[in-house]
């Protein structure tokens, strides 16, 4: 018997009841790091006014939220720090796999985001993923091909057009970025 089967196993029934610090991970309680810092936040902040900015005037089934829990199962859901969502008509959270997830890393993060996370993400066929380094002003883009994630570049000034989802869309990290340059 491994130790990870004596550890409770949770549902989403359960994980409504905790209040909003958890994430469930295949009924996993996973305590999410405390408020982000501020640079985190503004960082955030600007990485989804510039996609909001970009995203075609005609795009009406689209839409960029901001932590919102996402429901992959009846014992995994997650809350990406930014979503670009298509046609979901989820109430309480999403229900089908996002265009784009952003994750903007912390110390107490980072190892999630780059791990777990990355292989949920890439399962679940998310087509693209962004890992975003706040200290080094830096984002880690991945692009789903062959079902499986494939680095497109490291972005620091560069404009990254979104390449195979409903709407025409683009992100300028050097204006997402701009506030931060010392």
């Amino acid at each position: 018997m491994s130790n990870f089967e004596l550890l409770p196993r949770y549902t989403y029934e359960d994980y409504i009841l905790w209040g909003d610090d958890w994430e469930l991970i295949e009924g996993s309680a996973v305590s999410m790091a405390p408020a982000p810092m501020r640079v985190h936040q503004q960082i955030a902040r600007e990485i989804l006014i510039a996609i909001e900015e970009n995203i075609d005037e005609n795009c009406d089934a689209c839409e960029i939220l901001y932590e919102v829990d996402w429901k992959i199962s009846n014992d995994t859901l997650l809350r990406p720090d930014i979503v670009f969502v298509c046609n979901d008509d989820g109430d309480k959270y999403l229900t089908k796999a996002p265009k784009i997830i952003v994750e903007i890393l912390s110390p107490s993060t980072a190892k999630k985001d780059e791990t777990l996370k990355f292989n949920i993400y890439e399962d679940e066929k998310v087509e693209y993923y962004i890992l975003v380094y706040p200290d080094d002003l830096r984002a880690k883009v991945y692009k789903l091909k062959d079902d499986e994630y494939s680095k497109i570049g490291d972005f620091t000034d560069e404009n990254l057009v979104f390449e195979d989802i409903e709407c025409e869309l683009e992100l300028d990290f050097g204006r997402a970025f701009r506030k931060f340059r010392k």
